[in-house]
């Protein structure tokens, strides 16, 4: 592949809902412009783009990849983007990266939920779009339909620029409306023919739309249509420029993947329609300095560059996929690493088609490129000349919603589990790995039950190492209600020597209901336990109440006073009031025991049509909801304080009853006492287990 300045590039993101053929497009165009021989399938898994063997198994898009083509002397970069929510986060980098967007709707059922998501992150990144009504020769297809949800959802933004030419009810062409004109044929091999009068009213109302939506784009072009209700071809092209340009127009075309009608009429739009690298400015942050500091996309101005996505090979290595924002990347050039404020040596460039990667002999700013066994880099480090040094903001990826606990196979294979699952989060920054320090279990957060499930295929796949996954642990903790005087008294004769050890405590809840650590009180007058044996009650106390009496979970809000005792001038020890003071503890069972579970703050997005659902849910999850607001989008978010246990599947759960529209967050809040029917099911569960491991 030839180099391509700035101008002649298009970097498109090609984003939309899961199942609605956005790797077969991006294959299909591929394979139309000769950057691959044969059209692969993703029911063979011989699609460029889902070369992971997750990908080829379950026949979905699990990560972002590269697939650059080269059409009328431009080089189109497209980045398939997989529609599941379980990796929305695939999307952040890709959208961080490229300045246009193509989003797939289907012809039969229209807008859907991933298209909107698509369009929403697009208005957050300023992306330019276009929206391309796919899969036009399946059975039931209505590009009207379609169209008219597209409008109903987006009003005059939308400007549809091509009408479908149906012959014996199958998809046979387009007309391209900015053209006047009308084609067959499918890939590259068209036919010009006349406009079809059975298609001449439709077409007639698209250009009006598209007339209507490029003046709104300017005030000189509003003038002239008003005056002339008429805008010259070249007047709406300058509008349509400038709108898609600003995200403020989305043209709407129509295509069928698999038999290839509609591409070639596609490319000419991106690359006639869609604007190149060179239309946008990168702001970012002088690190030495703390100045605002701005890249023009020019092979004239000091490197820069960001890694938007990150591939982990346990044979090649780590791969960076880097944007350039300014300058010329060559071999022997030095690289600041801005965020980890290191440098590294660039080695071989290359260029990625899917999983293949070629060496190239420089990039050039506006293009998407790879380096290979980048030591210090991670996804959204910049990546500068060290004299011009700046840092461009972080990518915004989605936090994580769901977690599972991680365990090792086989035994003693715990340290690859950990080396693989590190390796992991290099390529996907959504994936967090914590450790519980109450329940000391290894936690794999994610966005989604699949999420999950993929990571520990990979582990397998690409590392070798087999795990468990598992529903948490909850760190339950217990606690007391009413105060007690008890005695323990530890007394064991064997010969020799004997054993001693006699304390009496009182145990009380804690003054403060908000100090939950244990409090330990020295009230002994007259030596009744010697001044040596007091810090092992205290000793024996605090190791105690790592296991309460009820269901064995951490005692916490108890203080206890030692007041009185006795002891064996000889028999006495340690370890005799350590044992006395197990035994006084024991007898907190006639301290109204009682448990608490960790409740958390959950903030929920979602549209207002599902505030009812998500109420009537959250009080079946023993919730409570506090504050809600209208956000400006026109979505509600309730603020709710629920049970942790209720919630290890509500990403599952709120996708389910939002169809995909929900979105939630998490933290921590409080502790809260459990109620008696819940905690009676814990405890009996805690004894079972406790039996099975016996």
């Amino acid at each position: 592949m030839k180099e391509y300045n700035a101008k002649n590039i298009r970097n498109i993101a090609v984003l939309g809902h899961g199942g609605e053929g956005k790797t077969t497009l991006v294959e299909a165009l591929l394979f139309t412009t000769g950057a691959i021989d044969r059209q692969g399938k993703v029911e063979n898994g011989t699609a460029t783009t889902d070369y992971d063997p997750e990908e080829v198994r379950r026949q979905i898009s699990i990560s972002a990849a590269l697939a650059p083509l080269e059409y009328k002397d431009t080089k189109i970069n497209l980045v398939d983007v997989p529609g599941f929510f379980d990796f929305a986060g695939e999307m952040m980098g890709p959208l961080t990266a490229c300045e246009c967007a193509l989003i797939t709707v289907g012809a039969v059922g229209g807008l859907d939920v991933g298209a909107e998501k698509a369009m929403k992150e697009c208005d957050k990144h300023h992306t330019s779009r276009m929206i391309v009504i796919n899969n036009m020769g399946r059975e039931n297809a209505n590009f009207q339909k379609a169209l008219d949800t597209i409008t109903d959802k987006y009003g005059n933004h939308i400007a549809p620029i091509e009408v479908p030419i149906i012959e014996n009810g199958q998809f046979a062409g387009v007309v391209c409306i900015l053209e006047n004109k009308a084609f067959t044929g499918e890939g590259k091999t068209l036919k010009e023919i006349p406009i079809p009068d059975s298609v001449s009213a439709q077409v007639e109302a698209c250009r009006e739309k598209i007339m209507e939506a490029a003046a709104e784009t300017d005030e000189e072009l509003m003038e002239k249509y008003f005056e002339e209700m008429e805008l010259s071809p070249e007047d709406t092209m300058k509008g349509l420029r400038k709108g898609i340009l600003e995200g403020t127009v989305v043209p709407v075309v129509c295509c069928d993947s698999l038999s290839r009608i509609g591409l070639a009429k596609l490319l000419d739009n991106m690359v006639d329609l869609l604007p190149s690298p060179e239309t946008r400015e990168h702001e970012g942050v002088n690190p030495k300095t703390g100045d605002i500091e701005k890249r023009v996309v020019s092979e004239q101005e000091p490197f820069s560059a960001q890694v938007f996505k990150t591939l982990a090979d346990p044979f090649v290595g780590k791969l960076s996929l880097l944007k350039i924002n300014s300058g010329v990347l060559t071999g022997d050039l030095v690289l600041y690493n801005a965020n980890a404020e290191k440098t590294e040596k660039p080695g071989t460039i290359y260029t990625m088609l899917g999983k293949k990667t070629s060496a190239i002999e420089r990039g050039v700013a506006g293009d998407i490129v790879a380096l290979a066994k980048l030591v210090s880099v991670s996804t959204g480090n910049t990546l500068c000349d060290p004299n011009k040094p700046i840092k461009f903001a972080d990518i915004d990826f989605p936090a994580p919603c769901i977690s599972m606990a991680v365990y090792a196979k086989k035994a003693g294979e715990e340290d690859k589990i950990f080396t693989g699952l590190n390796r992991l989060m290099e390529e996907d920054p959504t994936i967090t790995i914590t450790k519980d320090a109450e329940t000391t279990e290894t936690l794999i957060n994610g966005l989604g039950e699949t999420h999950i499930d993929v990571v520990a295929k990979k582990l397998a796949s690409k590392f070798g190492v087999e795990c468990i996954l598992q529903d948490p642990k909850i760190p339950y903790r217990e606690s007391i209600k009413k105060k007690i005087d008890v005695r323990g008294r530890h007394k064991k004769q064997s010969g020799g020597h004997g054993q001693f050890g006699d304390v009496v405590i009182e145990f009380r809840p804690n003054d403060d209901p908000t100090n939950t650590d244990f409090i330990f009180e020295d009230a002994v007058v007259g030596g009744v336990v010697p001044r040596n044996f007091i810090p092992a009650v205290e000793k024996g106390l605090r190791e105690n109440i790592r296991h309460g009496v009820l269901a064995g979970y951490p005692v916490v809000g108890l203080t206890a006073k030692l007041h009185d005792g006795s002891y064996h001038p000889v028999d006495s020890s340690e370890m005799a009031f350590k044992t006395a003071a197990r035994l006084a503890f024991k007898q907190l069972t006639e301290a109204s025991p009682y448990l608490l579970e960790p409740v958390m703050r959950a903030l929920i997005v979602v549209p207002n049509d599902y505030v009812g659902a998500i109420m009537g849910d959250m009080s079946k999850r023993r919730g409570t909801i506090g504050d809600q607001k209208t956000l400006e989008d026109g979505e509600v978010q309730l603020e709710a304080l629920v049970p942790q246990s209720e919630m290890f599947k509500y990403a599952t759960d709120l996708r389910s009853m939002t169809q995909g529209r929900g979105s939630f967050s998490m933290t921590f809040q409080e502790y809260q006492e459990v109620p008696a029917q819940n905690a009676k099911k814990i405890i009996e569960s805690a004894k079972r287990e406790d039996e099975e491991d016996e």
